[in-house]
């Protein structure tokens, strides 16, 4: 499977709380709720296309939470997020999780890289991580990702956990790019390994 991750973030990389005051609070964040304005019948096409190829999902312990408190409950049946959501396996990085009572959780509790590096190895089409910024960072110092999925917020913030913090350098390549009408830039970038550095050359 290929192992996506989409992200909401910033137009200066902070990825921290997205969807509402109370979502994440750590370290004094007191921004959260900033993507709300933006949301608009392009985002959630964007996010239904996306969640489409889904065949498993992999979480970190509080963005497993907040899903499962959310998500969980949605009983719409053509609700594609929801219904993507409830049925498809989903695996949660945690030592610390006591139970995962939504139906189709495993809890990984060992060498997470290990684990996810044989979930990419089963058949299917997409292993999706959505949120869960402290496991992402540690898939790409695995070098476990193979495509991101940014969606880019016309916000500024200063202050916050960010989606590229402490890890590896890492090159892209941009295979699509679009806007919503909110102004979101929606980027899809392939993992193209170390990035090359040089020297740009004088000027004739």
């Amino acid at each position: 499977m290929k192992l996506t991750v989409t992200t909401f973030m910033t137009l200066d990389g902070i990825a921290q709380g997205p969807g509402g005051p109370e979502e994440d609070r750590s370290g004094g964040f007191e921004h959260g709720g900033w993507l709300v304005p933006h949301v608009d019948e392009d985002f959630g096409r964007a996010m239904n296309d996306w969640f489409v190829p889904a065949d498993a999902f992999l979480l970190g312990r509080k963005t497993y939470e907040v899903f499962a408190a959310t998500w969980g409950k949605v009983t719409d049946e053509d609700n594609i997020v929801a219904n993507k959501l409830s049925t498809c396996p989903k695996y949660v990085a945690s030592r610390t999780l006591e139970s995962a009572d939504w139906a189709g959780t495993t809890v990984l509790r060992d060498d997470v890289a290990e684990a996810v590096a044989k979930l990419k190895a089963e058949p299917g089409r997409e292993l999706q991580v959505h949120g869960s910024l402290t496991l992402i960072q540690t898939l790409i110092k695995a070098d476990l990702v193979d495509e991101f999925r940014l969606l880019v917020f016309p916000v500024v913030l200063g202050t916050g956990k960010r989606l590229f913090g402490d890890i590896v350098p890492t090159g892209l390549k941009l295979i699509d790019s679009k806007a919503t009408g909110t102004g979101v830039m929606l980027q899809t970038y392939q993992a193209t390994g170390r990035p090359a550095f040089a020297t740009v050359p004088p000027l004739e």
